[in-house]
Protein backbone atom coordinates (compact mmCIF):
# COMPACT_ATOMS: atom_id res chain seq x y z
CA UNK A 1 0.00 0.00 0.00
CA UNK A 2 1.42 3.92 -0.82
CA UNK A 3 0.43 6.24 2.04
CA UNK A 4 -1.99 9.32 1.49
CA UNK A 5 -2.01 11.44 4.21
CA UNK A 6 -4.99 14.45 4.56
CA UNK A 7 -3.96 17.19 6.13
CA UNK A 8 -7.57 18.89 6.86
CA UNK A 9 -9.68 20.54 9.18
CA UNK A 10 -13.23 19.21 9.65
CA UNK A 11 -14.49 23.12 9.01
CA UNK A 12 -13.10 23.66 5.80
CA UNK A 13 -15.45 23.01 3.17
CA UNK A 14 -12.54 22.95 0.68
CA UNK A 15 -11.42 19.63 2.88
CA UNK A 16 -15.27 17.93 2.97
CA UNK A 17 -15.12 19.03 -0.90
CA UNK A 18 -11.80 17.54 -1.76
CA UNK A 19 -12.24 14.03 0.16
CA UNK A 20 -15.29 13.39 -1.91
CA UNK A 21 -13.64 14.04 -5.57
CA UNK A 22 -10.12 11.55 -4.04
CA UNK A 23 -13.08 9.00 -2.65
CA UNK A 24 -15.20 9.20 -6.01
CA UNK A 25 -12.18 8.53 -7.74
CA UNK A 26 -11.52 5.17 -5.10
CA UNK A 27 -14.83 3.88 -5.63
CA UNK A 28 -13.80 3.79 -9.28
CA UNK A 29 -10.56 2.50 -8.84
CA UNK A 30 -11.38 -0.29 -6.16
CA UNK A 31 -7.89 -1.31 -6.33
CA UNK A 32 -6.05 1.52 -5.27
CA UNK A 33 -3.14 1.79 -3.33
CA UNK A 34 -4.20 4.42 -1.00
CA UNK A 35 -3.63 3.92 2.60
CA UNK A 36 -4.94 7.35 3.93
CA UNK A 37 -3.84 8.90 7.57
CA UNK A 38 -5.61 12.13 8.59
CA UNK A 39 -3.71 14.83 9.88
CA UNK A 40 -4.55 17.63 12.09
CA UNK A 41 -4.79 21.29 10.93
CA UNK A 42 -6.70 24.17 12.57
CA UNK A 43 -8.07 27.20 10.37
CA UNK A 44 -8.33 28.77 13.45
CA UNK A 45 -5.91 28.03 15.74
CA UNK A 46 -6.48 31.16 18.07
CA UNK A 47 -10.46 30.50 18.35
CA UNK A 48 -11.99 30.42 21.99
CA UNK A 49 -12.64 26.95 23.28
CA UNK A 50 -16.20 27.80 23.04
CA UNK A 51 -16.22 29.32 19.31
CA UNK A 52 -18.12 31.77 18.19
CA UNK A 53 -21.17 32.67 17.03
CA UNK A 54 -20.78 32.07 13.00
CA UNK A 55 -22.56 35.61 12.39
CA UNK A 56 -19.74 37.35 14.10
CA UNK A 57 -17.48 34.92 12.96
CA UNK A 58 -18.01 35.83 9.11
CA UNK A 59 -18.30 39.67 9.55
CA UNK A 60 -14.67 39.30 11.11
CA UNK A 61 -13.21 37.05 8.64
CA UNK A 62 -15.10 38.96 5.14
CA UNK A 63 -16.04 42.30 6.24
CA UNK A 64 -19.84 40.84 6.41
CA UNK A 65 -22.66 38.85 4.46
CA UNK A 66 -21.57 39.94 1.13
CA UNK A 67 -18.24 39.27 1.42
CA UNK A 68 -19.26 35.75 3.04
CA UNK A 69 -21.75 35.44 0.23
CA UNK A 70 -18.80 35.97 -2.51
CA UNK A 71 -16.10 33.96 -0.80
CA UNK A 72 -18.40 31.01 -0.38
CA UNK A 73 -20.09 31.21 -3.91
CA UNK A 74 -17.11 29.36 -5.19
CA UNK A 75 -17.40 26.41 -2.46
CA UNK A 76 -21.09 26.44 -2.93
CA UNK A 77 -20.25 25.11 -6.91
CA UNK A 78 -17.62 22.94 -6.17
CA UNK A 79 -19.78 21.54 -3.67
CA UNK A 80 -22.34 20.99 -6.31
CA UNK A 81 -20.20 19.95 -8.98
CA UNK A 82 -19.13 17.40 -5.97
CA UNK A 83 -22.76 16.11 -5.43
CA UNK A 84 -22.75 17.55 -2.06
CA UNK A 85 -25.19 19.82 -0.75
CA UNK A 86 -23.94 22.04 1.96
CA UNK A 87 -26.53 23.43 4.53
CA UNK A 88 -24.47 26.54 5.32
CA UNK A 89 -27.80 28.38 6.51
CA UNK A 90 -27.78 25.72 9.59
CA UNK A 91 -24.15 26.43 10.89
CA UNK A 92 -24.83 28.75 14.39
CA UNK A 93 -21.38 28.57 15.69
CA UNK A 94 -18.19 28.74 14.51
CA UNK A 95 -15.96 26.12 16.84
CA UNK A 96 -12.48 25.79 17.81
CA UNK A 97 -11.83 22.21 16.40
CA UNK A 98 -8.74 21.38 18.62
CA UNK A 99 -11.51 18.62 20.36
CA UNK A 100 -12.79 17.15 16.73
CA UNK A 101 -9.15 16.74 15.88
CA UNK A 102 -8.52 14.72 19.24
CA UNK A 103 -11.55 12.74 17.97
CA UNK A 104 -10.57 11.79 14.57
CA UNK A 105 -6.94 11.01 16.30
CA UNK A 106 -8.71 8.46 18.60
CA UNK A 107 -10.55 6.81 16.06
CA UNK A 108 -7.35 6.60 14.16
CA UNK A 109 -6.62 3.91 16.91
CA UNK A 110 -9.26 1.75 16.48
CA UNK A 111 -9.24 2.00 12.82
CA UNK A 112 -11.91 4.17 12.18
CA UNK A 113 -10.62 7.44 10.78
CA UNK A 114 -12.14 7.68 7.51
CA UNK A 115 -15.35 7.53 8.91
CA UNK A 116 -14.92 9.85 12.19
CA UNK A 117 -14.06 13.00 9.45
CA UNK A 118 -16.45 11.83 6.93
CA UNK A 119 -19.00 12.09 10.32
CA UNK A 120 -17.52 15.26 11.71
CA UNK A 121 -17.85 17.12 7.62
CA UNK A 122 -21.54 16.02 7.78
CA UNK A 123 -22.13 16.88 10.85
CA UNK A 124 -20.88 20.25 10.27
CA UNK A 125 -21.76 21.16 6.47
CA UNK A 126 -24.96 19.26 6.52
CA UNK A 127 -26.49 19.13 9.73
CA UNK A 128 -25.28 22.38 11.41
CA UNK A 129 -23.96 20.63 14.77
CA UNK A 130 -21.41 21.86 16.79
CA UNK A 131 -18.42 19.74 16.87
CA UNK A 132 -16.87 21.85 19.13
CA UNK A 133 -19.40 20.57 21.30
CA UNK A 134 -18.27 17.66 23.68
CA UNK A 135 -22.41 15.51 23.59
CA UNK A 136 -22.10 16.33 20.00
CA UNK A 137 -18.46 14.71 19.12
CA UNK A 138 -20.01 11.93 21.59
CA UNK A 139 -22.71 10.72 19.62
CA UNK A 140 -20.58 11.03 16.35
CA UNK A 141 -18.21 8.93 17.85
CA UNK A 142 -20.56 6.60 18.98
CA UNK A 143 -21.88 6.65 15.00
CA UNK A 144 -19.04 5.56 13.89
CA UNK A 145 -18.53 2.03 16.36
CA UNK A 146 -16.37 3.83 19.16
CA UNK A 147 -17.18 4.23 22.95
CA UNK A 148 -19.15 6.88 23.42
CA UNK A 149 -18.53 6.75 27.16
CA UNK A 150 -14.78 6.60 26.92
CA UNK A 151 -14.95 9.74 24.36
CA UNK A 152 -16.69 11.74 26.68
CA UNK A 153 -14.24 10.86 29.61
CA UNK A 154 -11.51 12.18 27.14
CA UNK A 155 -12.73 14.82 25.74
CA UNK A 156 -13.35 16.16 29.25
CA UNK A 157 -9.42 16.32 29.85
CA UNK A 158 -6.83 17.41 28.38
CA UNK A 159 -5.22 13.78 26.33
CA UNK A 160 -3.68 14.45 23.30
CA UNK A 161 -4.42 18.15 23.00
CA UNK A 162 -0.35 19.06 22.92
CA UNK A 163 0.02 16.27 20.51
CA UNK A 164 -2.35 17.69 17.96
CA UNK A 165 -1.24 21.20 18.81
CA UNK A 166 2.22 19.98 17.65
CA UNK A 167 1.54 18.55 14.47
CA UNK A 168 -1.10 21.26 13.33
CA UNK A 169 2.88 23.14 14.30
CA UNK A 170 4.86 20.94 12.30
CA UNK A 171 3.00 20.76 9.17
CA UNK A 172 2.71 24.61 9.13
CA UNK A 173 6.65 24.51 10.00
CA UNK A 174 7.14 22.03 6.70
CA UNK A 175 5.33 24.50 4.25
CA UNK A 176 1.68 23.83 5.08
CA UNK A 177 -0.46 27.34 4.70
CA UNK A 178 -3.91 25.77 3.97
CA UNK A 179 -5.82 22.85 3.44
CA UNK A 180 -6.88 20.32 2.18
CA UNK A 181 -3.54 19.36 1.06
CA UNK A 182 -2.56 15.64 0.42
CA UNK A 183 0.58 14.11 0.27
CA UNK A 184 1.67 10.78 -1.55
CA UNK A 185 3.88 8.81 -0.57
CA UNK A 186 5.17 10.93 1.88
CA UNK A 187 6.98 13.20 -1.14
CA UNK A 188 4.63 14.27 -3.72
CA UNK A 189 2.22 16.71 -2.48
CA UNK A 190 -1.33 17.82 -3.70
CA UNK A 191 -3.02 20.60 -2.74
CA UNK A 192 -6.51 21.90 -2.75
CA UNK A 193 -9.83 20.26 -3.93
CA UNK A 194 -8.72 18.84 -7.10
CA UNK A 195 -11.56 16.83 -9.16
CA UNK A 196 -11.59 13.11 -9.44
CA UNK A 197 -10.25 13.07 -12.66
CA UNK A 198 -6.74 14.24 -11.28
CA UNK A 199 -7.00 11.48 -8.68
CA UNK A 200 -7.78 8.78 -11.25
CA UNK A 201 -4.41 9.60 -12.89
CA UNK A 202 -2.44 9.79 -9.95
CA UNK A 203 -3.90 6.26 -9.01
CA UNK A 204 -3.43 4.40 -12.82
CA UNK A 205 -0.03 6.12 -12.67
CA UNK A 206 0.59 4.81 -8.83
CA UNK A 207 -0.34 1.35 -10.12
CA UNK A 208 0.96 1.45 -13.01
CA UNK A 209 4.93 2.13 -11.17
CA UNK A 210 3.95 -0.93 -8.74
CA UNK A 211 3.04 -3.04 -11.24
CA UNK A 212 6.66 -2.30 -12.82
CA UNK A 213 8.89 -1.94 -9.90
CA UNK A 214 7.14 -3.46 -6.69
CA UNK A 215 8.83 -2.58 -3.52
CA UNK A 216 7.77 -1.63 0.07
CA UNK A 217 5.97 1.27 1.02
CA UNK A 218 7.57 4.43 2.66
CA UNK A 219 8.13 5.28 6.24
CA UNK A 220 5.61 6.47 8.52
CA UNK A 221 5.19 10.57 8.69
CA UNK A 222 6.77 11.63 11.75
Amino acid sequence: MIPLDIISDPICPWCYIGWTNLARAMEARPDHPFAIEWHPFQLNPDMPEGGMDRREYLELKFGGREGAVRAYQPVVDHAEAAGLTLNLDRIARTPSTIDAHRLIHWAGIEGRQTPAAIALFRAYFVDGRDIGDHATLRDIAESVGMDGAMVATLLAGDADTADIRARDANSRARGVTGVPCFVVARQHVVTGAQPPELWLQVIDELKEAQEAAPGPAAGPLQ
